[in-house]
């Protein structure tokens, strides 16, 4: 499986943001010839013919073949990817990225040895012993100027785990989650808990201050996901998450708070940390989920907009009192392929 680790950089910024516009000029470089392949009715660029092109530049340019190499292969897939015919140029507002080969960078005590200059960063975690550096790593610049190295690995993938726990997860908004186990998570608000700040800081016109806002509620945010993901696939064998659509709830007017949430995060830290410890994931159809009851299978919850208001509702069906995160939960981990029904085991007849 192939894993992505993150370090922050601490010397020759300078060099990377002259190489990030020199990246800037191949990737434009590409789509004008792209255009003029769409003009005259020719066949379409491929990576392969792209490097053709920019063959005998890196020493002008001052990059490294292989990133050269990197950028025009990059620029291919996206725009198959996009099933666009060409893509938007890149410019002083794109974000500074340099693309590397894997065979082209070393791991050394102090950071990393690439196009004859050893990059110093801020080593939180040695590589894997037996890791192999892949091709998709890359140089990246955020929103405040600081350039972080993202180091591509393979690694072997672990054995599954037996199914001895397992747990359904409720993504919501007044609670974050609401697990079957009977636990629930708050929901942290991190947007919320700045947005007066981040306002003032967008009116005053504080660009700087502003994208430090930012970057603290993404930091926070993400440092909350992680947390909360790695704890549970370390308690659980087994996970089944609601299928609940956070693209289109953001058309609603709930979208700033959906957003906060970041649901489709989670969801993907789960995903790939169960797949990393051996646990199983599984996302689940969570349609009705929150009205029928979990012990008899009615439909007796209560509906609609209106209807979310009550977060306690009785069954008519069977009298059971239920909470209405927890009996959701419940029944997003009775949904799931992993979940264990009362008669398995018992011998056919």
């Amino acid at each position: 499986m192939i894993l992505v680790y993150r370090y922050r950089v601490k010397s020759l910024n300078g060099l990377l943001n002259k190489q990030a516009r020199a990246v800037s000029f191949v990737f434009n470089y590409c789509n004008d010839r792209q255009k003029d392949a769409l003009r005259f009715g020719r066949r379409w660029l491929t990576g392969f013919d792209l490097n053709k092109l920019t063959t005998g530049s890196s020493k002008e340019l001052g990059l490294h073949a292989g990133t050269i190499n990197a950028v025009c292969e990059q620029y291919a897939k996206s725009r198959s990817q996009k099933k666009r015919p060409f893509l938007r140029y890149r410019g002083k507002k794109s974000l500074g990225w340099v693309p590397l080969k894997g065979r082209d960078i070393k791991e050394t005590k102090d950071g990393f040895h690439f196009h004859g200059r050893e990059f110093r960063v801020f080593k939180s975690r040695d590589l894997p012993v037996d890791a192999k550096i892949k091709d998709g790593t890359n140089f990246s610049r955020d929103a405040r100027g600081n350039w972080f190295l993202n180091v591509c690995i393979e690694v072997d993938q672990p054995e599954q785990r037996p199914m001895r726990t397992g747990v359904g997860i409720d993504l919501g908004l007044k609670s974050f989650a609401a697990l079957s186990n009977g636990e629930t998570i708050d929901n942290p608000r991190h947007f919320r808990r700045l947005e007066e700040k981040l306002g003032k800081a967008q009116r005053a016109r504080k660009k700087r201050q502003a994208a430090n806002i930012h970057a603290r509620i993404a930091n926070s945010r993400r440092d909350f996901l992680h947390k909360l993901s790695h704890r549970i696939v370390r308690e659980f064998d087994y996970i089944a998450v609601g299928n609940v659509s956070a693209s289109k709830l953001a058309k609603t007017s709930m979208a700033k708070s959906v957003a906060d949430a970041s649901w489709s995060s989670f969801r993907a830290m789960l995903a790939y940390k169960a797949l990393r410890h051996g646990a199983w994931f599984e996302e689940v159809n969570e349609s009705w989920s929150t009205q029928t009851c979990n012990a008899c299978g009615v439909i007796a919850g209560p509906r609609g907009r209106a209807g979310l208001n009550e977060r306690a509702w009785v069954c008519s069906g069977c009298g059971c009192e239920h909470d209405r995160d927890q009996n959701a939960a419940l029944n997003i981990l009775a949904r799931g392929s992993g979940h264990r029904a009362p008669v398995e085991g018992i011998p056919a007849l």
